[in-house]
């Protein structure tokens, strides 16, 4: 089968990460997945929701926003700009949040907020699992600049997260679809998991004749593979930008990919 950018089926797009590319947040990496770009932040507030004042733990929210030109023609005006955020924007933002979260232990955090947004630059497919996987990264960056100043009372990271998607074309199972394959695929699955393999979360849907069992298993090992090697090329990024990953792990928790 014949890929729109010519990848093999089990292949990711090339990926680059600018780390710091945003000097005003506390972590931010520019984030390129072929022809998908975001750019991810993430922002530290010495405050919690009013709903968990007083119980020791932080939080971290999450926020998705399209550019009016992350696509061929302009889109309609951003949303929160006279409109409330769509169904979509919103399903996306809660799919992001609970992907970060999942690496990190709240407890831990001490009564502090970090906000990680994610603006659509550019999208050919994948803006959801890049935003995840960017993510990370910014959330990474902010952490390490907290624990040099001295606002971490002890190490919060237990899971490195990633995410990609993954297809069942005519042609075969693809991993990290561009949009023309998305629009096409008989199942689009997206996987949210950690370094080493745990799931953190599946969205599949059959778009046209249910699948066996056995072919969305084999979905999930071609997505898991993927995100190995997304959590690799996370940790050069940082290790690029200067962050030891593994000292803002719990005791017991890093393990190196």
């Amino acid at each position: 089968m014949s890929r729109p950018d010519g990848r093999a089926l089990d292949a990711h797009r090339p990926v680059e990460m600018i780390p710091g590319f945003h000097r005003n947040a506390e972590g931010s990496v520019l984030y390129r997945a072929g022809r998908t770009v975001v750019l991810c932040t993430a922002s530290v507030d010495p405050t919690v929701p009013a709903w968990m004042m007083g119980k020791g733990a932080g939080w971290l929210t999450a926020e998705y926003q399209m550019h009016p030109r992350s696509s061929p023609a302009r889109r309609e005006s951003r949303d929160g700009r006279g409109k409330a955020p769509s169904g979509r924007t919103q399903e996306i933002q809660r799919l992001i949040g609970r992907a970060l979260r999942a690496a990190v232990d709240l407890k831990q955090l001490g009564e502090q907020t970090i906000a990680i947004d994610c603006d659509v630059l550019e999208a050919d497919g994948g803006t959801r699992t890049a935003s995840i996987t960017a993510g990370f990264v910014a959330l990474a960056l902010a952490l390490d600049r907290m624990r040099a100043a001295g606002s971490l009372r002890a190490p919060v990271l237990r899971d490195q997260v990633a995410a990609i998607s993954v297809g069942h074309l005519a042609g075969g199972l693809a991993l990290d679809l561009v949009y023309t394959e998305d629009s096409a695929a008989r199942v689009d699955m997206n996987v949210v998991a950690t370094a080493t393999g745990a799931i953190v979360e599946v969205q599949a849907t059959a778009e046209d004749e249910a699948i066996p069992r056995a072919e969305l298993d084999r979905m999930v090992d071609l997505a898991l593979a993927g995100v190995a090697s997304l959590a690799r090329a996370q940790e050069r990024a940082l290790a690029d930008a200067g962050v030891d990953l593994a000292g803002l792990f719990q005791t017991g928790r890093w393990r190196a990919t």
